[in-house]
């Protein structure tokens, strides 16, 4: 029996800004992890992550990365991605600057 395919999004860093990115169901990036598409399928995981992939004038660097469901859209599972989703660790770049 084959194990169970964890959710996932595709993500990157946006080429110009260095911005961590994640593509929206509207094929778009953005910056905020709660846009993001997620993917609950291992084949349209691959098909999502190739489009992301041939997108090279706009992002580098593009992967998939697990997430769980919550309440209010896509949630980092790994310490590395609740990272990244939350901008620099320097509080006022980036996603930290904007917020506060």
């Amino acid at each position: 029996m084959s194990k169970p395919f964890p959710p996932k999004v595709v993500t990157a860093n946006a080429l110009l800004k260095g911005d961590v990115v994640y593509l929206t169901a509207n094929d778009d990036w953005s910056p905020n992890l709660s846009d993001a598409e997620v993917i609950e399928d291992e084949a349209h995981a691959t098909i999502r992550l190739l489009d992301g992939t041939a997108r090279q004038a706009e992002v580098v660097g593009v992967y998939l990365a697990d997430v769980k469901v919550g309440t209010q859209g896509p949630e980092p599972v790994h310490f590395r991605e609740a990272f990244r989703a939350r901008g620099p660790s320097n509080l006022f770049h980036g996603k930290q600057a904007d917020s506060a």
